[in-house]
Order: C-alpha cells, then sequence, then structure tokens
C-alpha cells in the first residue's frame, strides 16, 4: 500500500504533540480554568458526534453485508439447481488457446 501523505500513515493521528497536550513554556494562569473546561468540553463535544457517525456508517456497512449475504446464498442455490436441471447441458465449442495475427511494420 503507498502512502499519499503524512496524514495516511497508522496510528498518526494518536500521537501527542505538545500543543495537544495543552503543555507550553510559560505556566498556567490560576484563573483560567474556565477556559479548559470549555476546550474540553467541545473536544467531548466533537468527539461524541464523531461517535455517532461512526455507528451510523457501521449499522449502513453491517446492512450491506447482510444483503451481500443474501445475494450470495441466492446465486449458490441458483447455482446448484441449475447443475441438478440440467445434467448433460451441451458445452461451449470455443478453441482453446490464444488468437494470433500476423503484423507487418
Amino acid at each position: 500500500m503507498m502512502v499519499r501523505g503524512v496524514t495516511e500513515l497508522k496510528g498518526l493521528s494518536e500521537t501527542r504533540t505538545l500543543q495537544g497536550s495543552k503543555k507550553r513554556s510559560m505556566p498556567r494562569a490560576q484563573n483560567a480554568t474556565y477556559l479548559g473546561i470549555f476546550i474540553l468540553g467541545k473536544e467531548k463535544d466533537r468527539l461524541e458526534k464523531a461517535m455517532i457517525i461512526i455507528d451510523k456508517r457501521k449499522t449502513s456497512m453491517q446492512r450491506r453485508l447482510d444483503e451481500i449475504a443474501v445475494e450470495m446464498k441466492k446465486l449458490e442455490e441458483a447455482e446448484i439447481r441449475g447443475k441438478r436441471a440440467t445434467p448433460g447441458a451441451p458445452k461451449s465449442h470455443h478453441k482453446k488457446g490464444w488468437k494470433t495475427m500476423a503484423m507487418t511494420y
């Protein structure tokens, strides 16, 4: 698999940077806890929305997988019925091998 960009590297989104872990060279002000609460609340909301989207996508994928399983079962049953109904069906009379053509330059 060819990686097209840095963002496609496995596990890259889970790495913690200094900004991501809220580490600063300056000490935090003691009265800015409300800002931290606000930022954490925003991140919590974002993650909850992402979980809802992932759940919806997962259910749609599961529904499609179930549909595929039903279709495969129908086709397999039709194949078995087709083999039983025509045991001596005529075979195709195609030539084996490659078709060739002379080319002059």
